[in-house]
């Protein structure tokens, strides 16, 4: 279906758009280390590394990650026999990050804390390389509520864990609390695109994300806890109630950084188990590895939707 004029514009905005920073102080700077990443903007040619990325997509482990950009590199048709991907980032093991033609695949580790310092960095990378028109995608595992095990679910919102769609930190001893909104049109054409592959379950809705995997998310299995089966069906069902479908730990801040920065995002995870029928996962291995694959095989299905009509 061709792109109504809006529809056209937008997309014309959005490919002439370049990454915006929140953050005055970064032009007064004659070098940016990005720490974590082991780059700088002394040593590193960041245009020419990363001025062609169009498309980034996060995780949390580097062997996902490193799967990931080998299945783009192969869905688009730019993988070559025994070629390797590199780690950009092999001068550190914090993060990993591979890339193929206009896609940056990165890992974020586990948690908010982890995701902010790498997209900190990330949006100071795509900022330096002059990178424009980019669109951010977190690919990951979560736990449904109310769904079936290998379902996918396209967040439409990311909300906190009293169920707010927002996130909150203290900076300098204040309360910040910034919009968790992700890009509507973004959410549609991923949908759209589960619709052509029909490989697999996928909803769309409200994704919770927490800062913790056991109290947190009211497990019954951690080292600590001091509430019943029956206070955490009542609250697993109130989450539901509000528009719930996963819960994660990395969506919130996700959403809240790469809003403020400009850049379209969306939030793609697969559900490893239904959180109402149990708390730990035992589904086997080769079970798990084909449910983590969904994501990818979506993401990269619109990713070469993209490009093909570019």
């Amino acid at each position: 279906m061709a792109l109504s004029e809006a529809g056209a514009k937008e997309d014309e905005n959005h490919r002439d758009r370049f990454v915006r920073l929140c953050n005055p102080h970064i032009a007064a700077m004659k070098e940016d280390i990005l720490y974590h990443f082991s780059l700088s903007t002394s040593t590193h040619d960041f245009p020419a590394m990363f001025g062609d990325v169009k498309f980034v997509c996060v995780g949390g482990s580097p062997s996902r990650m490193k799967s990931f950009i080998k299945y783009v590199a192969s869905e688009l048709g730019l993988d070559r026999p025994g070629e390797d991907y590199p780690n950009i980032c092999a001068g550190t093991d914090r993060y990993a990050m591979f890339k193929v033609g206009p896609v940056l695949s990165v890992s974020h580790g586990m948690g908010i804390p982890s995701i902010a310092i790498m997209l900190h960095e990330l949006l100071k990378l795509l900022h330096h390389a002059r990178c424009s028109g980019v669109t951010v995608i977190r690919i990951g595992t979560s736990g449904g509520i109310g769904l079936e095990p290998g379902s996918v679910v396209i967040t439409q919102q990311a909300v906190d864990a009293c169920f707010k769609p927002e996130y909150e930190q203290v900076v300098l001893g204040k309360r910040v609390v910034r919009s968790t909104a992700l890009d509507t049109r973004l959410v549609r054409e991923l949908a759209q695109c589960s619709e052509e592959l029909k490989e697999f379950p996928i909803v769309v809705g409200n994704t919770m994300c927490t800062l913790d995997f056991y109290e947190g998310q009211g497990r019954l299995d951690g080292a600590l806890c001091s509430y019943t089966e029956r206070d955490k069906q009542a609250y697993l069902r109130a989450a539901h109630a509000a528009g719930v479908h996963n819960i994660e730990m990395e969506s919130s801040v996700f959403a809240a950084m790469c809003s403020a920065c400009g850049l379209p995002a969306a939030v793609v995870c697969v559900t490893l188990l239904d959180r109402l029928q149990g708390d730990q996962i035992c589904s086997p291995h080769e079970v798990l590895a084909e449910y983590q694959q969904r994501p990818q095989r979506l993401v990269g299905h619109y990713i070469k939707k993209c490009l093909a009509t570019a």
